[in-house]
């Protein structure tokens, strides 16, 4: 397991000034902390990495005054920050390549040091879908298990509703203080009160759809398993099976009848593998059956602000192979994997000259590991 520590006040406060400057997202965090070792030293760097990627005007960095107001707000409403070096960030969720650096929690944090289930599914569920979901999630809760999800209507928050007693995780698709839809803020103030809320979005944010992926990777990446209950063929409960699969968690579904459109979903997903599921047992069977230990319990990348900064590069064959790397980019997504068996060049290259294009703005990062060039 690997060691954390919390983090000064001002190192936090850099922390949140890079996550939140301009073309900087999660998996840019954690390159540019390799690279230079603290979020100090990255924020100084990124004007001239920007410029060095293409960019005519000057990146914009966090002000440390609008870092300092975001935490003096997210104070105010009984919130912190989290960082994912940090003892009671969820280890499962770090182990990930594209964790959130930082979450703001509102709540109960130790919530996020359990064993968890993740429970999603249509917002429009049928009564029995609703019922079956919250005798699901209370009886998983029951089990040990902290039931998370996304607060969404229907059967997100019959899975919040269900869990409450024994502990749930609400993840938000924008900032932790703007409950998303707004007939949950009851449910909100529960969870508040007795669970943990969280979220890697600024305070004010509004959800967004370019929001929604992204709050399902962490609500998958939080759990040991995802159990999908009525879905469409073409819900976001689907993509976060998808991610879970690609994260390697246990993917689970309950079966329906085939004359609702809210059952094609879970069932597809049984036709591919999923575990059915019609109870508690079923979901402790399953992950009994697979051997596989809590994903909390796996080590994961090293922490962020451990060992010293990458080594110094060749600037002379950095500027040779910016040329032939931007060539090799186009519109269509391209595994970096790919760039890089067609180039030959080192792969600390290939990082550096990427991270310069997406903090220029002409670099967009894609699911699997995969970029593409950036178009207006």
């Amino acid at each position: 397991m690997n060691e954390s520590r919390p983090l000064g006040d001002g190192e936090r406060l850099d922390w949140l000034r890079l996550i939140r400057s301009e073309n900087v997202g999660p998996i840019t965090f954690r390159q540019l902390m390799t690279r230079f070792g603290s979020a100090h030293d990255a924020l100084e760097a990124l004007p001239d990495l920007a410029r060095r990627g293409g960019s005519s005007i000057r990146i914009g960095v966090c002000p440390k005054s609008a870092a300092e107001k975001e935490m003096a707000a997210l104070a105010k409403i009984g919130g912190r920050l989290i960082a994912s070096d940090e003892p009671e960030y969820p280890q499962a969720l770090a182990a990930l390549a594209d964790a959130p650096p930082l979450l703001s929690v509102v709540g109960h944090p130790h919530l996020l040091g359990k064993p968890m289930i993740a429970m999603v599914g249509a917002r429009n569920g049928s009564a029995n879908g609703i019922r079956f979901t919250e005798t699901l999630a209370r009886d998983l809760s029951e089990a040990g298990f902290v039931v998370a999800s996304g607060l969404a209507r229907g059967i997100d928050a019959a899975a919040h509703r269900g869990a409450i007693d024994g502990g749930t995780v609400a993840v938000m698709a924008g900032g932790i203080d703007i409950v998303y839809p707004t007939e949950n803020q009851p449910l909100y103030r529960e969870i508040a009160e007795r669970g943990v809320l969280i979220s890697e979005l600024r305070l004010g944010v509004r959800p967004q759809a370019r929001h929604f992926p992204n709050r399902n990777r962490i609500v998958s990446g939080l759990a040991v398993a995802v159990v999908v209950i009525e879905a469409t063929l073409r819900s976001g409960s689907l993509i976060t099976a998808r991610l879970a699969g690609e994260q390697g968690r246990d993917v689970m579904a309950v079966p329906g009848n085939p004359l609702d459109p809210r059952a094609r979903g879970a069932n597809k997903l049984i036709r591919e593998g999923a575990a059915l599921i019609e109870g508690a047992d079923d979901v402790l069977e399953a992950l009994a059956g697979t051997g596989a230990g809590h994903p909390a319990a796996e080590p994961g990348p090293p922490p962020l602000t451990a060992g010293p900064a990458a080594q110094e590069l060749d600037e002379e064959a950095l500027s040779t192979a910016r040329e032939e790397i931007t060539a090799l980019l186009g519109a269509a997504s391209t595994p970096v994997d790919e760039i890089l068996r067609r180039s030959g060049v080192p792969p600390a290259h290939v990082t550096m000259i990427l991270l310069e294009l997406e903090l220029a703005g002409r670099l967009q990062r894609h699911p699997g590991g995969q970029v593409s060039l950036a178009f207006d």
